[in-house]
């Protein structure tokens, strides 16, 4: 029997009734390490117990009560993220898609209304990149794959090379308004910007008076063992957006900016029916209160460099089957010979849960939480799937 879902994805056939920690179990009773991470999402794992506490907790008291009114989490949330981050302020919605289009409007409406300049409304954007499903989201990120079939493109986006500097001093012009990058991008292959390109890019905005514009969706709230991935190279944006882990599984997204930027949105100039909503914000502090540990962080850290080392171990014996392993922190590729949807079967075979992404690449995102364990687990079921297909493709 044909399912009433749209056709949207291609989804492999195992459905999940349960989950918990690293964990996750079928309705046909296997058990599947997940180091998919609901695509980066499950930042604490499944089921984690200060998340579940809190979304219950505020289950039982209020579930939604709109914008029209202050949100008392809402307002903590903000002042937590501004406080660990370079933000005054936050606005907030329920996807990565909302707060990359948010972003967008703030940077259009700073040129053309704080800053008087009504001719700017570009935005230059880097080959590779993802930055969600809507209209002006796909534009930006320039891949055929998701524009076909929704022409005419929307206009106002200038595609270069990721790490390029002088594509983007050549690209500037009198309408650009601001330079929209992933410190590491996640669907395009697991590729992290160098700090000079980022350092560069910060250059290149405050000469031309640009809105630099991060999105850390996938890379941000504690993914490459800082709270956000800009850290690592020092280079503060004026605008970012984050998502994915924010909300640890809840729909939850933020565009978070400078005063100088954010004053450009009054009322009226923006808005959300469920963004912050009352369960969404409690559950984003409960995340803060375990995420933004440094300890927590040092984990991460630590915990993604045992599972680099391993990857690198076991690339070096199947130069066949994996040709690089990319990324930081908890946010690695595989970059295959084989194609990348091969890999990712033989995982699932294992009992491993991965995601393809961009350049033949195997993401690996797991919860922030795994241990030892798990990243012996993992390396185990990649070591075998490896010598599997590599007996095949003898």
């Amino acid at each position: 029997m044909a399912s009433a879902v749209m056709g949207t994805y291609d989804r492999f056939d195992i459905a999940f009734e349960r989950g918990e920690g690293a964990w996750l179990y079928a309705t046909d009773g296997r058990r599947f390490l997940d180091f998919g991470g609901g695509v980066a999402v499950t930042a604490l794992g499944h089921c984690h117990p200060h998340l579940v506490e809190a979304l219950t907790r505020q289950a039982h008291r209020l579930w939604h009560c709109s914008n029209l009114y202050r949100i008392p989490d809402q307002e903590r949330l903000a002042e937590r993220l501004a406080g660990l981050s370079f933000a005054d302020a936050a606005f907030f919605c329920n996807s990565g898609a909302e707060a990359i289009e948010c972003g967008l409007k703030l940077a259009r409406k700073y040129q053309q209304v704080v800053a008087g300049a009504r001719e700017r409304f570009r935005v230059i954007t880097f080959a590779g990149a993802f930055h969600g499903r809507t209209l002006a989201t796909i534009a930006a990120g320039g891949s055929e794959k998701y524009l076909e079939g929704f022409a005419p493109a929307m206009e106002g986006f200038d595609h270069l090379p990721f790490g390029d500097l002088e594509a983007v001093r050549a690209a500037i012009g009198p309408a650009t308004a601001g330079i929209l990058v992933e410190p590491v991008q996640g669907e395009g292959g697991i590729r992290v910007a160098t700090a000079e390109f980022l350092h560069g890019l910060r250059k290149l905005a405050d000469a031309h008076g640009l809105v630099l514009f991060f999105d850390e969706v996938q890379c941000g709230i504690g993914r490459t063992g800082r709270l956000f991935a800009y850290e690592w190279a020092g280079v503060v944006p004026d605008v970012m957006a984050v998502a994915k882990g924010l909300g640890g599984g809840f729909p939850l997204g933020a565009c978070l900016a400078t005063s100088r930027i954010s004053a450009a949105f009054a009322p009226g100039s923006h808005g959300s029916t469920f963004g912050g909503n009352p369960l969404a914000t409690a559950v984003g502090n409960a995340v803060l209160d375990v995420v933004a540990d440094d300890a927590f962080l040092a984990h991460v850290r630590t915990t993604g460099a045992i599972l680099h080392d391993g990857l690198c171990a076991v690339a070096a014996r199947y130069p066949g089957v994996i040709a690089e392993v990319r990324g930081t922190g908890l946010m690695l590729g595989l970059r295959c010979v084989i194609p990348n949807r091969a890999l990712v079967a033989a995982l699932i075979e294992g009992g491993l849960l991965s995601v393809p992404a961009g350049e033949n690449v195997v993401r690996l995102l797991p919860p922030l939480i795994i241990g030892a364990a798990e990243v012996d687990d993992a390396l185990r079921i990649i070591e075998q799937a490896c010598t599997d297909l590599a007996a095949k493709a003898a």
